[in-house]
């Protein structure tokens, strides 16, 4: 055995026993080859072999990502060590990179006043960012998923303050036909049955000219959540209870049964969707690509148990559901003036969002008594007794978001000695959220009303009886930059500065109203106008600046590639819906008021990174080490007790994260590949504002866990590993893959305090483990897969925001089988 094969083999071998509890995922994948294949990425604008960009940067091809049978977001975010989300289910996610979290509010009303997300999602050249609500883009007929960490800020702007997550589509090919098919059937623990179908086809239409490539899939995934037998009827403790009738249930209360929803696959999921592009080229330097996806994601119930009920046990007492459609139109013009490239690109996205949620259990908060019972003892109230009615309520949320963006870049030749990218940027951001609370009742007199007079209006129309609170805003910011990214070889061929920077300029606004019901006990149908007109507060400010990004990569020797890098990343700020009432038990009385508008909060990354090859291109070693700081960050807030009865959000604390990432793969031998990435983080709070209250003591401005604790959704450490067996027999070739994940604990938000809970509830680590069998002959590949092979609860997101503990899990084992046929 040659030397290179003896120590690539004990290098395996090491790194493979060393990896088992602590590593992750994989960039790449290999066939049975000796030397690991390049991949090309554009994620500077610039298609360059991954190992040649000087930034932290993982690339999922489309093998891997049939390796990992990944059709959505959670199938893929796994196997990504330094990425976490805070996920209430499908379409409802946050996505964050090395750490950077503070909290979220739930969804419902987050598209009007939930921060903008600090990581940016990219269909092709598309931002398609909403606040709590990632893009679920399904992973069909994909060339690759480039995720790209630490500020991106200078080429992606300002929804890429932590990084970004780009789905790259196979584009029409010239002069080629080909199709494929790729179905499959799986069965999950404690639920029902799933199955998927996914085509597409290429088709020449012009010689040498036109091509088009079409896609469709439709992919059903069988619930596996159990909306059990129950009813609920108020208790002595419950807040409102207590407050109004000193601990006792008024007498002849009207309690709730879900006998009509007991479910034990309650939260079934469908995608549907198609794409449809065209490739047109004009000569041999000019070409246009048109692009036109649909999407529908439907998915009902809910996607969290309530651990006091037991294993993936909820009681929901009204239907739930989250429908979750787009459309996206892209355009791409690609050519030449002289010898630089000019490329024009542009989309239009139009997404709509109606979601609602069982929110009954608000029956145990402060103010759902006011708004569902009648009496004496209330105020405004009627009668000679107290009487509660039904406690039922529910959440209605429509979005409906529109977002329009242009760019033009022009660049030089890769290969000249001094090189750059110049570029404009126009973007049209636009949310309309309507959001609905009912959990008021009629028979206690709370009648319909319409929003305030004078305002903007998304939905003029009077709202049916026992809705008391809801939102009407419209908001969003039109967005002008300039950026650059300029490149010097110093030393030809070895070391490069790069200087970019962007210039920008966002004017945003919200308009419309937060209408309340309170007061208009017995008020006629459309007679109550209570609320903040958010027109009045003239809710409108220009954010506008610079962020730079300084770069320095040596490239020791073809392998081996070190750079050092300082970047800035910022995302925009918002409004508040008016500034509260505080109330007069609040230590900040008279001390503090609510902001109508939060400003930016940045980013500033510090980065030392390598990317190596061994061993004639059988081992590849890519890591990074960073520090970055993160300012006046964003926090979204609901304590009554400091502040009323009203989430806001407001600039808060200063954070820093320290940490390493690396990934790795080891072509072992010609036959057996490990792949393994991972990621250390320690994150700590380093400020805590306080203003001195009216006691003279000093109160934190900022319910957090105070200096030196750690951000949410932060787990200090995240890895996986896999290994992967490709070997020939007979006229076939066969193939077998196991693979771990783990991520240690981390919490739910940095906020101490809440109006159920406190948001910051720990969520304990996990291991989960995937496995796939599998054989190929000529077009065809069957495969078995098995995925939690262990049943594992993986805690994604614990969290109270429907005043109900409740924990969102990975989907129990699931056993499949697929079949795929390329033409």
């Amino acid at each position: 055995m040659p030397q290179y094969s003896r120590l690539s083999c004990a290098i395996a071998v090491i790194l493979g026993a060393h990896s088992a509890d602590v590593s992750a995922s994989p960039e790449q994948t290999t066939t049975a080859s000796s030397e690991i294949p390049e991949i090309v990425v554009t994620a500077t604008r610039r298609a360059e072999n991954l190992q040649d960009v000087p930034i932290a940067i993982t690339a999922l091809t489309a093998e891997t990502l049939t390796q990992l049978n990944v059709q959505t977001f959670d199938d893929f975010v796994k196997y990504l060590p330094n990425v976490s989300t805070a996920s209430k289910g499908p379409g409802q996610n946050e996505i964050y990179m090395r750490g950077l979290s503070t909290t979220q509010g739930g969804s419902q009303g987050g598209g009007g006043i939930n921060s903008f997300p600090n990581v940016a999602v990219y269909l092709d050249d598309q931002s398609v960012q909403l606040p709590s609500r990632n893009l679920d883009v399904y992973a069909a007929d994909l060339e690759r998923i480039e995720v790209l960490e630490g500020p991106q800020g200078t080429l992606y702007g300002a929804g890429a303050q932590a990084g970004a997550v780009r789905y790259i589509t196979n584009k029409p090919k010239i002069n080629t036909t080909e199709a494929g098919f790729n179905v499959s059937y799986s069965s999950t623990a404690h639920g029902d049955p799933s199955s998927s179908a996914e085509a597409y086809l290429n088709i020449p239409l012009i010689p040498d000219t036109l091509a088009v490539r079409a896609v469709i899939y439709d992919d059903s995934r069988g619930g596996y959540m159990h909306n059990i037998p129950g009813t609920f009827a108020r208790s002595g403790s419950d807040i409102g209870i207590v407050d109004y009738f000193g601990g006792v249930v008024p007498p002849g209360s009207a309690t709730v049964s879900n006998n009509n929803l007991v479910n034990k696959a309650y939260n079934p999921t469908v995608y549907k969707g198609a794409r449809l592009s065209a490739f047109y080229k004009f000569n041999d330097d000019w070409n246009l690509l048109l692009q036109q996806s649909y999407q529908s994601l439907e998915a009902d119930g809910v996607y969290a148990y309530d651990p006091s009920l037991g294993d993936l046990n909820v009681q929901q007492y009204n239907p739930s559901s989250d429908k979750d459609k787009f459309e996206d139109t892209a355009w791409t013009l690609n050519g030449r003036i002289g010898a630089l490239k000019l490329v024009y690109t542009g989309g239009y996205l139009d997404r709509n969002v109606n979601q609602a949620t069982d929110y009954t259990a608000y029956a145990r908060g402060v103010y759902a008594a006011y708004y569902q019972c009648n009496g004496p003892s209330l105020p405004q109230g009627t009668g000679a007794t107290n009487v509660c009615y039904s406690p039922s309520s529910v959440w209605r949320d429509s979005e409906k978001n529109t977002h329009q963006t242009h760019e033009l870049r022009l660049s030089t030749p890769d290969d000249w000695r001094a090189r750059g990218i110049l570029g404009l940027f126009w973007e049209n951001y636009k949310i309309e959220d309507n959001t609905n609370w009912f959990y008021g009742n009629q028979e206690a007199g709370f009648n319909g009303q319409a929003p305030l007079a004078g305002t903007t209006q998304i939905d003029p129309s009077v709202r049916p009886a026992g809705d008391v609170f809801f939102d009407d805003i419209t908001r969003g910011y039109k967005q002008k930059a300039a950026f650059g990214d300029f490149s010097f070889d110093i030393v030809p061929k070895q070391l490069t500065l790069s200087l970019g920077t962007r210039l920008y300029s966002m004017d945003t606004y919200e308009l419309g109203s937060a209408n309340s019901g309170y007061g208009c006990r017995f008020v006629p149908t459309g007679g109550c106008q209570n609320g903040k007109n958010l027109d009045a507060d003239n809710l409108h400010k220009t954010f506008s600046g610079h962020k730079d990004k300084v770069n320095l990569s040596w490239k020791v020797a073809d392998d081996i590639l070190i750079y050092a890098t300082y970047s800035e990343g910022f995302r925009p700020g918002g409004f508040n819906r008016g500034q509260g009432v505080i109330t007069p038990n609040s230590p900040l009385y008279g001390k503090f008021q609510i902001p109508l508008y939060y400003a930016p909060d940045t980013l500033k990354n510090k980065e030392i990174g390598w990317k190596t090859t061994w061993l004639n291109h059988r081992l590849q070693f890519n890591g990074a080490i960073y520090q970055e700081d993160w300012y006046n960050v964003q926090l979204a807030i609901f304590d009554p007790g400091l502040y009323g009865n009203q989430i806001f959000t407001a600039n808060g604390p200063d954070y820093r994260v320290r940490g390493a990432e690396g990934d790795l793969i080891v072509n072992a031998t010609q036959h057996l590949t490990l792949m393994s990435s991972f990621a250390w983080n320690s994150s700590s709070q380093q400020t805590a504002p306080t203003l001195a209250g009216n006691s003279g003591v000093a109160v934190s401005l900022f319910p957090t866990a105070g200096l030196g604790s750690t951000l949410a959704q932060s787990p200090p450490f995240q890895g996986n590993i896999r290994a992967r067996y490709e070997f020939p027999f007979n006229q076939y070739a066969g193939y077998w893959q196991v693979a771990a994940q783990h991520s240690a604990h981390s919490y739910a938000s940095v906020i101490t305090q809440g109006a159920f809970e406190s948001p910051r509830q720990d969520q304990r680590a996990y291991t989960t483990y995937d496995a796939a069998l599998g054989v190929k002959k000529d077009a065809w590949d069957v495969e078995f897969f098995g995925e939690n092979l262990t049943d594992a609860r993986a805690q994604l997101y614990v969290n109270g925001f429907d005043f109900v503990h409740l924990v969102t899990v990975n989907r129990p084992r699931t056993l499949g089988v697929r079949l795929a046929y390329k033409f």
